[in-house]
């Protein structure tokens, strides 16, 4: 591939997470780390820390974006996204543990997993009649911040379900919610793997400057899309591409 080829492609790469983020409020971080990989030419340690400063100012950047919106629960973020921070911290020096082929097989079960859920279950956009517990919240938060240090995963595809099955939030509010929680989770990730952290700045910098682009559209998209056609489009793909990643690195394993 050419330099430029490869510039257009993680041009293309990078909005492309930036609007699945902008749009369904997480979904962005489960392909960062196969385009990583796979696209670009990371390893799988290096991708996973790539990824969580992607989709960690990429959820910024949308939290800010649906601010004005009044689509943001700061209590339920703050307190979601703070215990699942320690988590992932902790999960991040765990997963150097495991080798990369392992690494990618598991997120490959996680893919499979996610899809198929988002396709089953049925998502209401209204409230649930009573809030959850605190410790269902803060157990639901805890989950995630496992996968998303030890996946590299900014863990959107499973917050969003959470705050609106466990949690009650209405379908916008969640999906704002959880853009302040990604950007948590991935800040604590990252800072369990930047002992190892060895990416080059100007392949982030892409990646970042064009999934802010993304987000931005994304953000507006959201008000105007039918969220369960986005939905079911989406978990189709997760679900193919997460049967590529288990077929390709079973094989691996096999070897």
């Amino acid at each position: 591939m050419t330099p430029a080829a490869l510039l257009l492609t993680e041009v293309v790469l990078g909005f492309g997470i930036g609007l699945v983020l902008g749009l369904l409020g997480g979904g962005g971080s489960i392909l960062t780390v196969p385009a990583l990989v796979y696209v670009v030419g990371l390893s799988p340690r290096a991708a996973v820390s790539a990824s969580l400063v992607i989709v960690g100012l990429n959820g910024i950047t949308g939290a800010l974006f649906q601010r004005t919106h009044g689509t943001l629960n700061w209590h339920v973020a703050l307190l979601f996204g703070g215990v699942g921070m320690a988590a992932s911290y902790l999960a991040a020096g765990v997963s150097k543990q495991f080798s990369p082929t392992v690494l990618m097989i598991a997120f490959a079960i996680l893919m499979l997993l996610i899809g198929s859920l988002m396709i089953w279950r049925k998502h209401n956009d209204k409230p649930q009649r009573q809030r959850a517990s605190l410790t269902i919240i803060i157990l639901s938060g805890i989950g995630v911040g496992l996968l998303t240090g030890f996946l590299g995963v900014g863990g959107g595809f499973l917050i969003v379900p959470a705050l609106v099955l466990l949690v009650g939030l209405p379908m916008k509010q969640a999906v704002g919610t959880s853009l302040i929680v990604i950007a948590m989770n991935s800040l604590a990730g990252f800072l369990g793997h930047l002992s190892d952290f060895s990416v080059d700045v100007a392949l982030l910098a892409i990646f970042i400057l064009a999934g802010i682009v993304g987000t931005y559209l994304g953000t507006k998209l959201a008000r105007r899309a039918d969220p369960r056609a986005l939905r079911q489009l989406f978990a189709v793909f997760v679900i193919g591409l997460g049967a590529f990643l288990l077929v390709d690195n079973v094989s691996k394993l096999l070897a």
